[in-house]
This record gives structure tokens, C-alpha cells and sequence, in this order.
């Protein structure tokens, strides 16, 4: 017998996500005063007149309720996905249903791209119903499309009149945020009818603030990669034979990385704002690294654990300064044709700064490589695509043999490589996640109905019992900065990095000595969605860090 659903899937289906208390009745919208972004205020208030300024919104319990009238609604999903986003939809059509029955949603296909296209599908309760608390964003699709210039926002508005769609929500990172505030402003200043609301989406968990807890997905990811780690970590203690170098999604910020280190304590975890911050070069990193397998050799522990954030080589300033060499050289040149490797090497050596040309020539070949030969349509190095876990592990190889020879180091040095990526992004959503999602859906349906626009829909929190959450809006126009890209200064969503003086990081460097001299591995195991609920609702140890007293 042909089965399409798993049990778990089945399982899930009854599951029915937990909503704060304010969210479950009758409510009303407090104000709490006027807001300013943390800086360029003056150039920020002249690019948005109409939206700038706007009060932190909290939803609380009121006394009756009130009628509001039916209304069509737009969502589009943005950017990677994240586990949650099918309950942001469900919470947002209950919502809606809840405040008037014949309210209608409409799902635009594969992102932003749908909205311009003018695809999209009406999500009616059957079809929802069959995507509650799953993972994934293929009940609509995704995509990278990036809603920047007026024709797109007009081809948008087209559409929308003509589905009668008076709110449009969208749901992605920092990048698709940043969007929504600009079309916010724009159909504001158009008075076009349009409201538009954000919702906070990214594994990366870099999209948070004061009035943002933390993006969704992030605590999903997290723990299916804790897992896997602590799976690798057990099969590591038990062959005593290989060290394992872990590579983890997060290009800006090393989120994960560090609640990773925390769920599971690897004997080393890199933190790329900490290698920034110390100006540490790469021979400093992996000079670190190989002092960890060399003092754990000469206790006869030839293994262990290193996590390593996807992004650390754009944190390293002369690894930066080389990469930006690197793509004017390349870009710019119609000398260099060779396809052999070797003769490309010395091309490129001969042409670099001394400087450049000598952490070039130190680099493994493959690595090498990737830096001139896998390049984007614009001509520029694929960073992202840097196999950072083999760089690294080349080079503490390459620096141990030098020790070994010297007499410094006396031990076996054999290694495994693993990037978990992929794995993280579409998990079934934790219970934490899929409260979370759902009530930001709700929260979102709650900001439309009562004519709220260029609002992130906001639940904050929720380290305490979903009971006690408080949901509300946060203004997108509070989070811009103005930063410079591609030549000219545009207002985007600033990414939030890990904070070196946090509790979480500052947790995390009082006992990396410690893990990395002994094996205190911790497995977590799979996400549990059934038993209490301190075992299967906690939040991610980065947010208990962050909200302790």
C-alpha cells in the first residue's frame, strides 16, 4: 500500500499550536509611544515621511469584541525557507477567519516573484489544513526575487486591485523585510489601500532586535543540527580516530554556531565576530586549532569536534582584503584564459599584491581554486561556496607535520568533513517553533484587521509559557539603517551579529577551555514533540541567555 504521509506527519496534523492568552479573544491595540531607528535618523525620515515614527503596538485582552469587516489578504514567502512558515499561513487564515468568516487569503507563488508574475492560488482551510505545522514552504513555494524597483511595485498593485487584496504579508529575512517597509512606504505615499506586515523569518537567527526576539526557524535548525553533531561527536568517542570539521549555515552572523557549541560542547567552535574582532588572521585560526589536536594528542585523544560558521572567511580582514583583490583582478582581466590550475596559481600569484600573493600561495589548491575559478555572473568570488571545513582542516594538517618535525607534536592526525545546511531548513518545526509561527500568523491577522501598515508582526517573551506571551507590532521603519551597496547608500535591515559581550557568547567562552582540553560532548538527540513540556517546548539556550536575569 502506497502511503503519501508519514506517521509523524499524521501525528502532526492534530497537533493544535499554542497561542498567547492576549490573542485568544477579544483584542485591543495599545500604543507604546513614538519610535526612531538607532541611527541616520534625519536621512531615514525624508525616505520614509509617512511610516517613519510609528509606536511599538501590544495586543491585550479587551472586554468586547469587536466587528471588523471582511478582507482579502496577500502572503508571499521570501528568501530560504525556515521550519514554521506553513504555521505563520495557518495562523494568519485563522486569524483572519476568526475576525470575520469571510475573509479570503491568497498565496502568491514562489515569492516575490508571484506578485510581479501575477501567480498565486486562493489558500482555502482544505488545503491549509493538509500543510499545518510541517515543515517546508511548498504549499506556495519560495524565491529570491527582490521587490526594489516601482515597476515591480506597480505590477504588484495591479494584481492586488484586482483580487480586491487590501493587505499584503511577507514573510522572510533582514533583505525581504527591508522590502516590505520600502513597498509599505510607497503605497502609503500613494494611498493605494495597500497595508503591508513582516514576519521574521531566518535559520541564521540574525534578524532580531529589541522588540524582535528572534527569527523563526532558527530554534528548528539548531537543534536538527545539534542532533547531527552530537550524533558525529558519539561516533568520534567511540573510533577515537578522526577529527570531524562541522561547517555551518550562517554567511553573516554565526548564530548557530554558538548555540550549537552550547547544546553540544565540541572540543573547538570558531565565532567569525570574534575573529574580526581580534583581527586574527587565518594562520591564527588555525594555529589555534592545531594547538587544541596537539595538547589532546599528547593526552592520547587523537579526536574531536570542530564547528565552523559558513562565513568565517569573510570575517577574516586579510582573507577580505584578498577576496576583493581577487574579484577586481579577475573581473577586469581578458589576459588570464589558462584552464589549468597550476598555470593559473602562478598567473594569479604574479599578479597580486605581495601581501595577497602571499596567503594565496599558502592556500590548499582545491581552495585556491574555488577562489578563481567558481565565480558569480558578476564576476566575483563565490564565498559561500568556499569549503571552509577543508580549508582548515588542510591547514592545521600542513602546520602539525611542521610541529611533528620540529618535535612539537606527537599524535595521528586524520580527518572527517561535513557541512550541515540543507538538513536544517525544512524539519518538521519544533513545538516552540510552531507556537511561535503561529502566533506570529495571528499576530499578523490582528495588525491587518485593525489598519495597521510597515509593522513586523512581533511575539515577545517566549521563554515563559505560551500563556504569558506578548504579541504586538514592531515598526520596520525603527530597524533601518542606511548602509552602501553596489556604490550607493540604501536603507536595509541591519543584520544583528553575535554579541561578544552577551551572555550567550560570554557563557560559551568560560568553558570552551575546558571542552576543548576534555571530552564533555553533550548529545542531544532528535527534536521531541511528545512528553512534558521541558523537553519539548524549551527555547534555544542563546534566548533563556539572553532573557535571564
Amino acid at each position: 500500500m502506497t502511503k503519501t504521509q508519514s506517521a509523524l506527519q499524521l501525528a502532526r496534523k492534530a497537533y493544535e499550536p499554542k497561542l498567547p492568552k492576549t490573542l485568544r479573544g477579544a483584542i485591543e491595540v495599545v500604543e507604546a509611544g513614538v519610535t526612531e531607528p538607532v541611527a541616520d535618523k534625519e536621512e531615514l525620515k525624508k525616505l520614509f515621511p509617512h511610516t517613519y515614527g510609528l509606536p511599538i503596538l501590544r495586543f491585550v485582552e479587551a472586554q468586547e469584541k469587536k466587528d471588523y469587516p471582511a478582507i482579502n489578504v496577500g502572503i508571499l514567502l521570501s528568501g530560504g525557507p525556515a521550519p514554521g512558515g506553513h504555521n505563520v499561513i495557518s495562523g494568519l487564515f485563522d486569524g483572519l477567519k476568526k475576525n470575520n468568516k469571510d475573509s479570503r487569503l491568497f498565496g502568491f507563488i514562489l515569492g516575490p516573484g508571484g506578485l510581479v508574475n501575477h501567480e498565486y492560488k486562493e489558500l482555502t482551510a482544505e488545503m491549509i489544513d493538509e500543510y499545518r505545522n510541517t515543515g517546508g514552504f511548498d504549499i506556495i513555494g519560495t524565491g529570491r526575487t527582490k521587490l526594489e524597483k516601482e515597476e515591480q511595485f506597480e505590477k504588484g498593485l495591479e494584481i492586488m486591485r484586482e483580487l480586491n487584496i487590501k493587505a499584503l504579508v511577507i514573510v522572510g529575512g533582514d533583505d525581504s523585510n527591508t522590502n516590505a517597509a520600502v513597498l509599505a512606504e510607497y503605497y502609503k505615499a500613494k494611498d493605494a489601500g495597500i497595508q503591508v506586515i513582516g514576519c521574521p523569518k531566518t535559520i541564521d537567527g540574525d534578524l532580531k532586535n529589541e522588540v524582535v526576539e528572534t527569527s523563526f526557524g532558527f530554534d528548528t535548525a539548531c537543534k536538527i543540527y545539534s542532533e547531527i553533531i552530537g550524533n558525529i561527536q558519539r561516533d568520534c568517542s567511540s573510533a577515537c580516530k578522526y577529527w570531524h570539521f562541522i561547517k555551518l549555515m550562517g554567511r553573516s552572523a554565526s548564530h548557530i554556531a554558538l548555540e550549537c557549541a552550547l547544546q553540544t560542547q565540541p572540543n573547538i567552535c570558531i565565532i567569525s565576530e570574534e575573529v574580526a574582532a581580534r583581527n586574527m588572521t587565518l594562520d591564527d585560526v588555525v594555529t589555534y586549532i592545531a594547538s587544541v589536536v596537539a595538547e589532546r594528542a599528547a593526552k592520547g585523544l587523537n579526536f574531536g569536534t570542530v564547528l565552523i560558521p559558513e562565513g568565517l572567511i569573510e570575517f577574516i580582514p586579510a582573507m577580505k582584503k584578498l577576496i576583493a583583490e581577487l574579484n577586481e583582478l579577475l573581473a577586469d582581466s581578458t589576459e588570464q584564459q589558462t584552464t589549468k590550475s597550476s598555470e593559473q596559481r602562478n598567473w594569479v600569484i604574479s599578479k597580486l599584491s605581495p601581501e595577497n600573493a602571499s596567503i594565496f600561495a599558502s592556500l590548499p589548491e582545491s581552495v585556491a581554486n574555488q577562489l578563481t575559478l567558481d565565480r558569480d555572473p558578476h564576476g566575483n568570488v563565490c564565498v559561500s561556496r568556499i569549503e571552509t571545513e577543508v580549508l582548515l582542516s588542510s591547514m592545521v594538517g600542513t602546520k602539525l607535520a611542521q610541529w611533528k618535525a620540529e618535535g612539537k607534536y606527537v599524535g595521528k592526525f586524520a580527518t572527517q568533513h561535513h557541512f550541515l545546511g540543507y538538513e536544517g531548513r525544512c524539519g518538521f518545526p519544533s513545538n516552540y517553533d510552531a507556537d511561535y509561527c503561529y502566533s506570529l500568523g495571528y499576530a499578523a491577522a490582528q495588525l491587518i484587521v485593525t489598519g495597521k501598515s510597515g509593522y513586523m508582526a512581533s511575539v515577545r517573551n517566549t521563554v515563559a509559557p505560551a500563556d504569558e506571551w506578548i504579541a504586538g507590532g514592531a515598526p520596520l521603519s525603527m530597524m533601518l539603517n542606511m548602509e552602501r551597496r553596489r556604490g550607493k547608500n540604501h536603507p536595509v535591515i541591519k543584520k544583528a551579529l553575535v554579541d561578544l559581550d552577551g551572555k550567550p557568547f560570554k557563557t560559551f567562552a568560560a568553558h570552551r577551555d575546558k571542552w576543548a582540553r576534555e571530552t564533555a560532548f553533550i548529545y542531544p538527540g532528535p527534536i521531541q514533540y511528545f512528553g512534558p513540556s521541558e523537553l519539548c517546548d524549551r527555547p534555544t539556550i542563546t534566548l533563556q541567555l539572553e532573557k535571564a536575569d
